[in-house]
């Protein structure tokens, strides 16, 4: 399969900020025909993430890098007649629709499901929203910060203890997680489309996905679960399954669940033999009882070597733990190289991060690099089947780009 599995596939993507687009790079990273639809001139607003306050510097647009490779860009201004008109030829042969627009927008645009859908009985509409499509925050715009990681409690939960401030998200944390949820959709309504010929309607949203990644906590509270007050690091309930600071300054995180067998290994690791046989610490009853007592005896012993170190001697005794990773570590992790979940540009020493599905035979393309904006829109145009003077016309007319 050198072409994918979605060569032929014709997706028109529609959307900005962050999980529809990206959700669109995944199809096309298994060789699906992605035309970005951006406005002329600046085109998608995506664009200029990299030049809003307190984003890395680099000579390289690498937000666009990401979300926008393998796309072909039409720069179409979408509030003239015209253009619609470009979309709608487009959409009439077309496989997938995906937007994220506020839909009074849509219905501005003429890209709502009604507006397109007569005209392509086959074609799935993929919508994502931040707080989803009824209520009466269906309307209401949402970024992964205020409706994935505010919304669902993550916000709130994912701090060091409950008098410390809530904590903040990263750029993209949960509009990646969202792009699969919304790829996911996308793939299961063709695969529905296999069995009845016809198109439908997808979504997903912001806040769903957010609820579902804080699943385990948000199921125990709807089963009326009772909750204990969360405590920081240096009083966790269990010392085996915390994290602990290196000589270095690096971290890692223990996950020694089959505590009871492991224990012993442990001390032995840690040059603490004599813990198996201190009274204080026999089971693993004693262990979690005194547990802040056994995580300051933890917290000096891992502070006397080098996190290069510690991964030397808990792999090599089979210990579970997990590095507490950093962004320098990512170009040079050979664990990723060699599972492609970092992959080389086409013509390109730079790497990118590559969508994380793997089928065995089914081959990913390599990796573009993005449009610039309305770079494709005429040969676009040609292989819908405008003839030149008719693409001069629409340029003239400002609605394409």
């Amino acid at each position: 399969m050198e072409k994918g599995i979605f060569d032929g596939l014709k997706v028109l993507d529609c959307a900005s900020f962050i999980a529809a687009p990206a959700a669109a790079t995944v199809l096309s990273d298994f060789g699906a025909d992605v035309i970005k639809i951006e406005p002329p001139g600046a085109g998608d607003p995506y664009r200029n993430l990299p030049n809003l306050p307190g984003y890395p510097s680099s000579e390289h647009n690498f937000a666009w890098m990401l979300e926008a490779r393998n796309k072909k860009s039409l720069a179409l201004d979408l509030t003239k007649p015209d253009a619609q008109q470009v979309l709608y030829k487009l959409v009439a042969e077309a496989d997938v629709f995906i937007t994220n627009m506020p839909p009074q927008v849509r219905q501005k645009l003429g890209i709502t499901y009604d507006h397109l859908a007569h005209l392509n009985d086959r074609l799935i509409y993929a919508s994502f929203t931040g707080y989803g499509e009824k209520g009466e925050e269906a309307n209401k715009p949402g970024f992964d910060s205020n409706a994935y990681w505010a919304r669902s409690g993550l916000m709130d939960l994912v701090r060091a203890d409950e008098e410390t401030t809530p904590a903040r998200s990263v750029a993209g944390m949960g509009d990646h997680p969202c792009a699969m949820a919304f790829y996911g959709a996308i793939v299961t309504a063709l695969f529905q489309r296999e069995k009845t010929g016809r198109g439908s309607h997808v979504s997903t949203n912001l806040m769903a996905n957010g609820v579902w990644a804080n699943g385990v906590l948000a199921q125990a509270k709807l089963a009326g679960a009772k909750f204990k007050k969360r405590k920081p690091r240096e009083e966790a309930l269990n010392a085996v399954t915390n994290h602990y600071k290196c000589k270095d300054g690096r971290w890692l995180i223990l996950s020694l669940l089959n505590e009871d067998r492991q224990w012993p290994t442990l001390a032995r690791c840690m040059g603490r033999e004599d813990l198996v046989a201190d009274p204080r610490f026999a089971t693993k009853a004693d262990r979690h009882a005194r547990s802040v007592e056994l995580i300051k005896i933890f917290d000096e012993v891992f502070a006397g070597k080098d996190l290069a170190e510690w991964r030397r001697i808990l792999d090599g005794n089979g210990l579970v733990f997990g590095v507490v990773g950093i962004l320098d570590d990512i170009p040079n992790d050979k664990q990723m190289i060699e599972n492609e979940v970092l992959v080389r540009f086409e013509n390109d020493t730079m790497l990118t991060v590559n969508s994380p599905i793997f089928i065995d035979g089914a081959r990913k393309v390599q990796p573009r690099k993005p449009p610039e904006v309305g770079e494709h829109s005429d040969e676009i145009l040609r292989q819908a089947g405008y003839d030149e003077a008719t693409i001069q016309k629409l340029r003239a007319s400002g609605a394409v780009a």
